[in-house]
C-alpha cells in the first residue's frame, strides 16, 4: 500500500495526507492533499485526557488505545495557555482515534466521531474505509512537531504542524508484512486544520489542509 499513489477522491484528499504516507512513505505522490485528519497522543489516552478549553469542559472522552507497534508522538504539547493547550490535545487525540480505527477495521469508530464534525467526519470514515477495504493496517512511528495553534475571533482554531512518516508504514492485514519504503522529502507533511469547540468542551476538527513534501517541514 502506498498512500501517495492509492487513488483518492476530493472528498478524501485532506484524510489521505496523514494515512497515505504511513502506508508507503517513498513514492512522489501529489504534493497536496486536502486531509480531515485524526488527533493522536503518546501512548494510550483515558477518558478526559484533553484538558479543559474551559470549566464548561463536561466531554467524558473516549478511551483509545494503539498497539505497541504504532507510535504516534506528538511534540510541543504544553503552551501555558489552556485553550491552545485543549486544541492541542484533542487534535492529537483525533490522530490517535483514526488510527487505532484502521488497525482494528472500523470504519464507524465513535472516537472518531467524537473528535470530528461535518466535512472532517465524512471524510475520516471515507478513508479509514478505503484503507481497511485495501487490506492493510498501519504500523511504525509518526513524529509531529513545530504545532502552532491560532485562536481566532470567531471563537475557531487554526492549528498548523508538520508530520514525520519517515518511519510509518502500510501493513497487510493478512500476512502482517510491513510495507518498507525509502525516506523521501514526500515523508514529511505540513498540515493546517481548523477546529470548533463543542458545547461540551471538545475541539472538534472540521477540516484540515496538507501538503507533502512541504519545506517547512523538511529535515
Amino acid at each position: 500500500m502506498n498512500r501517495r499513489t492509492m487513488p483518492v477522491t476530493a472528498a478524501l484528499a485532506a484524510t489521505a495526507a496523514l494515512l497515505l504516507t504511513a502506508c508507503g512513505s517513498g513514492d512522489d505522490g501529489d504534493s497536496k492533499d486536502k486531509d480531515n485528519i485524526a488527533g493522536a497522543d503518546q501512548g494510550d489516552a483515558k477518558k478526559s485526557a484533553s484538558p479543559s478549553a474551559s470549566a464548561e469542559d463536561s466531554a467524558d472522552r473516549p478511551k483509545v488505545t494503539l498497539p505497541k507497534d504504532d507510535v504516534l508522538v506528538f511534540e510541543g504539547g504544553k503552551t501555558g495557555d489552556a485553550k491552545k493547550d485543549a486544541v492541542l490535545a484533542d487534535n492529537a487525540a483525533r490522530h490517535r482515534a483514526i488510527d487505532a480505527a484502521i488497525i482494528k477495521g472500523d470504519p464507524s469508530s465513535e472516537a472518531v466521531q467524537f473528535y470530528s464534525e461535518g466535512d472532517g467526519a465524512t471524510s475520516a470514515v471515507a478513508w479509514i474505509k478505503s484503507v481497511v477495504d485495501d487490506g492493510y493496517s498501519v504500523t511504525g512511528t509518526v513524529r509531529f512537531f513545530d504545532r502552532a495553534v491560532a485562536l481566532r475571533e470567531d471563537g475557531s482554531a487554526r492549528l498548523t504542524y508538520c508530520g514525520d512518516e519517515s518511519k510509518w508504514f502500510g501493513k497487510d492485514r493478512e500476512t502482517n508484512k510491513t510495507d518498507k519504503t525509502p525516506v523521501t522529502k514526500k515523508s514529511y507533511v505540513f498540515y493546517d486544520a481548523s477546529l470548533k469547540l463543542s458545547a461540551k468542551g471538545v475541539w472538534k476538527t472540521t477540516a484540515v489542509t496538507s501538503e507533502r513534501g512541504a519545506s517547512q517541514c523538511q529535515p
